[in-house]
């Protein structure tokens, strides 16, 4: 089903085509003001300028505006069409219409959202944790932040391929590698590489205090880098326990990202010296002091893709990638979930790709978020001022959501309570990071996260598990959508106008790859619920009217759901 803001668009244009001849964006957009109407067409003012330039006559924009509106056919869709201020034109929606909107969505499994009018293929890069190391607090923002776009967009019918660009090759491996095989006589060798902080951090010292072991490290890297099968099979080895350690953490959060999404730096590593080769052929890469670099417009430092010795950087990996995700995926547009501190490497990565003819009709889109902080205003560490280990973190989310649950609910048995708990820590982490615009740092506080009132997952949670506790009470798992909704109540019409905006919100994550849009809809969501809700006696109500207002209920249920599960947020029945 069309969503709102479509329909007032096709049916503005063809009043200003009607009025004036021509074709203009009629700027169609919510009301600035709720006392005027629902939505607002902006589009007088600049249209009074065009009209005037055609005609050479000054046109007063609310003259454009009448216009405008004498040539507006809206059918039994408006129950007030008028003009505030200098010339903005404010639509009120019919209460018969929304409820006809509404009965006909009731009806429909996608809760009449539309999917995309031209489904593409779109890699969405995301998560990127680096081989042999925990992952920590820093990982989490482009984890969640991606796994949300990529569920919107899926949702939408795109084929989505889900790519985790592992940091699973380099000269650090050799040093690994070398340390593993010293250990390789210890009977708890399998206990040592299980920690991977410890391990890691002993075979760095290692390499920093003994320089014999640091040549070998050397010369082991050599050999990973040809091929040898003994060092090849060390290295599977600690990409495979790292794996053991990431893949729970993945699970916890709901995060659909799985061993066949991965493609790892080593995955690219056969393609580099080609993209090299390449580069220099076109012209686009030149030598400049025994390295081979990418001079790109707009910035004074080049893009180095070949060291002096050799050696190949993170921008000759990502290029290797963009050539394999739009040459071999057949990707149209491709998504980076990266840190903002990233910008200009992604700017150069694009423009060399673009300008090396890699990425013809293909959107290249770089989403960066800020940086977690702490109390403090610094990025979020631990009180001794290590990292923030991410298991550690949802182990203390979870602990607290459990005691949280407790206090509410002491009568559940405890297994329920920790999957409740469970659902409820996990998801206020995620959400308190999703709800901040992505651009934006922000400061991490539990207290906020898990609160009950405000924006919060925890609060959307509860009004979900309310609704649903409705029903139970009514002896129903659902609302039948037989006979039309009755819309009479104030309260009745500002949830249902704005259960019809999910198909807009979603299409504005899907263009600005911005998941707090859809944290600040189902807040509202859950607000004109909760007032409907008050004011709106549902299970009390006579027959017709109950019936009515159950419908309602389960539609806001389903879009509350809906939107959670794009967020990656569990939604319990009861809390």
């Amino acid at each position: 089903m069309t969503n709102t803001i479509t329909l007032l668009d096709a049916a503005f244009r063809q009043a200003i085509a009607g009025a004036f001849g021509f074709d203009a964006d009629p700027l169609i957009g919510l009301s600035q003001n709720e006392a005027f109407g629902d939505y607002q067409s902006n589009a007088a003012m600049g249209l009074s300028r065009q009209v005037a330039e055609k005609t050479g006559q000054k046109t007063n924009p609310r003259a454009v505006a009448e216009k405008i509106i004498a040539q507006l056919n809206l059918g039994d869709m408006a129950e007030q069409v008028s003009i505030a201020g200098p010339g903005f034109i404010n639509v009120r929606l019919s209460p018969a219409w929304l409820a006809g909107q509404l009965s006909a969505r009731s009806a429909d499994d996608r809760i009449g959202i539309e999917p995309a009018d031209h489904p593409r293929t779109v890699v969405v890069d995301y998560s990127g944790p680096n081989i042999a190391k925990q992952m920590h607090v820093g990982h989490l923002r482009s984890t969640i932040i991606g796994d949300c776009l990529a569920r919107v967009i899926e949702f939408q019918q795109n084929h989505v391929i889900r790519q985790n660009h592992l940091g699973d090759w380099g000269t650090q491996f050799g040093m690994l590698i070398a340390y593993l095989r010293s250990q390789s006589h210890d009977a708890d060798s399998q206990q040592n590489i299980a920690d991977l902080e410890e391990f890691y951090r002993q075979a760095k010292k290692r390499f920093d205090e003994q320089p014999a072991f640091a040549e070998e490290a050397r010369n082991t890297v050599v050999q990973l880098q040809a091929g040898q099968s003994e060092e090849l099979a060390a290295w599977r080895r600690i990409v495979d326990e790292t794996r053991r350690h990431y893949q729970p953490i993945y699970e916890r959060l709901g995060v659909s990202l799985k061993p066949e999404h991965e493609r790892g730096e080593s995955f690219y590593n056969p393609m580099l010296q080609q993209v090299v080769e390449d580069l220099l052929n076109q012209g686009i890469a030149v030598r400049s002091e025994g390295a081979i670099v990418v001079f790109t417009e707009g910035f004074e430092n080049p893009l180095i893709i070949q060291k002096s010795d050799g050696g190949y950087l993170y921008g000759t990996t990502d290029l290797a990638a963009i050539r394999y995700r739009t040459q071999k995926l057949g990707a149209a547009r491709i998504i980076y979930t990266h840190d903002s501190r990233q910008s200009q490497h992604f700017a150069q990565v694009f423009a060399t790709a673009t300008k090396a003819g890699w990425a013809n009709g293909v959107s290249l889109e770089y989403a960066p978020f800020g940086t977690m902080l702490g109390a403090d205003g610094k990025p979020f560490k631990t009180r001794s001022g290590d990292t923030v280990k991410l298991k550690d973190l949802l182990d203390e989310a979870e602990e607290r959501a459990f005691d949280l649950v407790s206090q509410k609910n002491p009568d559940l048995d405890e297994p329920h309570r920790r999957q409740i708990a469970r659902a409820i820590g996990i998801g206020a982490v995620k959400y308190s990071d999703l709800s901040k615009d992505r651009t934006s740092d922000y400061v991490f506080n539990w207290d906020k996260m898990l609160s009950l009132d405000g924006n919060t997952a925890p609060y959307l949670q509860y009004v979900y598990a309310r609704i649903k506790s409705i029903f139970r009470k009514a002896g129903q798992q659902t609302s039948s959508t037989a006979g039309r909704l009755q819309l009479d109540a104030p309260q009745e019409q500002a949830l249902a106008k704005h259960l019809l905006r999910i198909g807009e919100i979603i299409e504005s994550i899907t263009r600005e790859l911005k998941p707090h849009l859809l944290c600040m809809y189902l807040y509202d969501l859950a607000v004109r619920f909760s007032s409907f809700y008050e004011n709106c006696p549902v299970l009390q109500s006579e027959p017709e009217v109950r019936q009515s207002r159950l419908a309602l209920c389960d539609l806001t249920a389903r879009t509350m759901a809906l939107g959670l599960d794009l967020l990656g947020i569990d939604h319990p029945e009861q809390m």
